[in-house]
């Protein structure tokens, strides 16, 4: 094989992946509705960033690979962290732990660290802000940069202070930990629900995630929420801290809870047994894990170390392997989603596993189904990986009854109209082509009404259903033509309820330009790049009318996306479905705020064309996404972290640690805050 064709085989695989990834991270994150394991899911995420690495020359700063968690919702206000909440990277097995320790122990020119072992609890991270002793703000970690205010829903958990403690509580701390519900009020919560014939809350993370996001504080306060400590952000006028250990103390002493399992280990070895230890005695506790989070204790190698574009190298986390029981495969069905691809499902015998009772689980596709060769009436191996949806690993064959035969995929669709499924040549799904399936219909409207995209608060799944049931509602352009009177009569909704969800649909209409393209559902645009084109172009009738090449020379964008927003918009029915959106009132972006954008833009001298310029820390007259548009709309580019390719790391009050500790490793010359205004405006460094 030729090493072009190489590059472009990499090319469409990293593209697959990308969506693939980003996909999965926004039903986890944003939507707290996972499709898929987490060792399904890292092995995605895996192969992904190996491709990366071996074709440097296809990395893109837009890959979910750089990303942390998801985008902020539109349901609360956004909240800029002024220390970015990281993810870690994992460790599956004790193999990769102690190759992670090799690492660590090369950075640190071969010393050996002492090592703080955390529990990873299996709830929502979430950042306290306090000034002056009193909590200000609390935000979810969102995408790492920018997470969601929920501080009124926050400040009902017990374990969480008003107001800190003690004789040397700092101007400024952010305090960061672990949002969770504890078993035993999970347990008691489904009893009650049971009792008031209400639906049974799935686990304990997607129920605390869920109990956070109720627009109700009282809502959340009857969940019972808790909360463990185990790290800050900014600090400001606080004592010096020498140890991860030290700050865990600290924190405690202010008024946090600290996790009691905490362990200062010295030795990788050790860490290594403790793992295997914990995950063996994981259901002893009165709250869910899913592993261990190991740290580098001495705070100045932690600096030394650094981080990844999305990771500290200085810690890591032992993930338990997913727990597995057996159960019986009653039949095997087939589900269809909004772009017609079919995924066939088991339908078992509930069982309990992973922390919650399993009565469907996921057969991905139809080679998977051959080659596990699962059969109705076979006991099977059921897993699940903590809050994600269950899998079928495959069949006990000792148990299987004879005279079963192999399953057959269905040759047609299960939707009213049975129209033909196609399994298009080279891909691993297959679909139903017919756009008139009422499965797709009902998924479409389903994901423009999803909290990512147009947030429409009320219109969920049972709701839809009702609505295309009653011919009510054809397509999403038809949601906004609702009346109360139309929606009264409907199963569940009284006068109030109706008219509430009517105004939610046309409160909707305002919604940003980026969060109605995403909307739209075209394959691989996703919210990032959904971004970019309504940066670059001011309007949807912009974005249509863009030519292929001007559409993928946008940065995070690509031929890949821009080819199927092309098709996507070639297709008279939606072009159809967008002129009844822009009659409805849907926000299209505005051809004056476009062209006068253009125009700015086109004023601003390009001094940083090509360079990459890093901000760190405060700026004064600016915030974190007015320093980096200044510098994209002067041509450059803003990562989020330093490499060998950055021009200048300009830096403020609070500056990252990491990021000055790379940059002085790398020779990039260092900006003070005072100098951004000379930088900005002659591209050069300031003398």
């Amino acid at each position: 094989m030729s090493e072009t064709h190489d590059v472009a085989t990499a090319r469409d695989r990293i593209a697959e992946l990308r969506q693939q990834v980003a996909h999965h991270n926004r039903l986890y994150h944003e939507l707290d509705a996972p499709e898929l394991l987490d060792g399904d899911f890292d092995v995605l995420a895996r192969e992904l960033r190996a491709l990366e690495a071996e074709f440097p020359e296809l990395a893109d700063d837009g890959s979910p690979t750089r990303d942390v968690g998801g985008i902020a919702g539109a349901t609360f206000a956004p909240v800029t962290h002024a220390v970015p909440m990281t993810s870690l990277d994992n460790a599956m097995d004790g193999d990769e732990l102690r190759a992670w320790a090799d690492r660590v122990v090369k950075g640190l020119d071969g010393v050996v660290p002492r090592f703080v072992a955390e529990l990873k609890i299996d709830g929502l991270a979430m950042s306290l802000r306090y000034e002056s002793g009193i909590l200000v703000r609390a935000a979810t970690r969102g995408d790492g940069r920018v997470g969601e205010d929920v501080t009124g829903n926050v400040r009902t958990i017990d374990d969480v202070p008003e107001r800190l403690t003690g004789d040397n509580v700092p101007n400024v701390v952010e305090v960061r930990g672990e949002v969770y519900m504890p078993t035993a009020v999970f347990e008691a919560l489904n009893v009650e629900s049971k009792a008031a014939g209400e639906s049974p809350l799935v686990n304990p993370r997607n129920a605390a995630a869920g109990s956070l996001r109720q627009k109700d504080p009282a809502k959340t306060a009857k969940r019972r929420l808790s909360f463990w400590a185990y790290q800050v952000g900014q600090v400001v006028g606080g004592p010096d801290f020498f140890t991860h250990r030290q700050t865990l103390d600290f924190v405690g002493e202010i008024g946090f809870p600290i996790n009691p399992e905490v362990r200062s280990i010295d030795t990788i070895e050790a860490v290594a047994e403790y793992c295997l230890f914990r995950q063996e005695h994981r259901h002893d506790l009165g709250y869910e894990i899913d592993g261990v989070v190991i740290k580098v204790d001495d705070l100045a190698q932690q600096a030394m170390l650094g981080f990844t574009s999305r990771a500290p190298r200085w810690a890591i986390a032992y993930k338990f392997p997913p727990e597995q029981r057996t159960t019986l495969l009653r039949a095997i069905q087939v589900s269809v989603g909004r772009t017609g691809r079919t995924t066939p499902f088991a339908i078992l015998e509930p069982v309990f596993v992973g922390g919650s009772t399993v009565s469907m689980a996921t057969l991905h596709n139809q080679d998977q189904v051959a080659i596990k060769d699962v059969r109705p009436g076979d006991t099977v191996i059921v897993r699940k990986a903590g809050d994600v949806i269950p899998e079928v690993v495959g069949p006990v064959l000792e148990k299987r009854p004879k005279g079963t035969e192999p399953w057959q995929f269905p040759t047609t669709c299960p939707c009213s109209l049975g129209s033909l499924l196609v399994r298009p040549e080279g891909e691993a799904n297959t679909r139903c082509v017919e756009p008139a399936c009422p499965f797709q219909r009902d998924q479409k409207i389903m994901y423009w009404a999803s909290r990512g995209a147009m947030d429409i608060e009320g219109l969920g799944e049972r709701t839809v259903v009702q609505f295309t049931a009653a011919e009510l509602v054809r397509d999403v352009a038809d949601i906004y033509l609702l009346t109360a009177e139309q929606v009264e009569p409907l199963e569940g909704f009284a006068r109030p309820s109706a008219e509430k969800l009517v105004a939610a649909i046309q409160e909707s209409k305002d919604r940003p330009l980026p969060r109605v393209l995403t909307a739209l559902g075209i394959k691989h645009l996703g919210p990032s790049a959904s971004q970019a084109l309504a940066a670059e172009f001011g309007t949807l009738r912009r974005v249509m009318e863009a030519t292929d090449g001007e559409r993928s020379a946008v940065e995070g964008v690509g031929a890949v996306i821009s080819a199927t927003v092309s098709q996507w918009f070639e297709q008279p029915s939606n072009r159809g479905l967008i002129d009844r959106l822009g009659a409805a009132g849907v926000n299209f972006g505005s051809e004056q705020e476009a062209a006068a954008r253009q125009a700015a833009k086109a004023a601003i001298e390009q001094t940083l064309e090509g360079k990459a310029v890093v901000v760190t820390g405060a700026i004064p007259g600016y915030n974190r996404e007015e320093a980096e548009n200044a510098v994209t709309s002067r041509g450059g580019k803003s990562p989020g972290s330093v490499s060998k390719k950055t021009f200048a790391l300009v830096v403020g009050e609070g500056a990252g640690a990491s990021k000055l500790t790379k940059a002085e490793a790398n020779g990039i010359p260092i900006v003070p805050a005072d100098r951004f205004s000379d930088l900005l405006a002659t591209g050069q460094i300031p003398e």
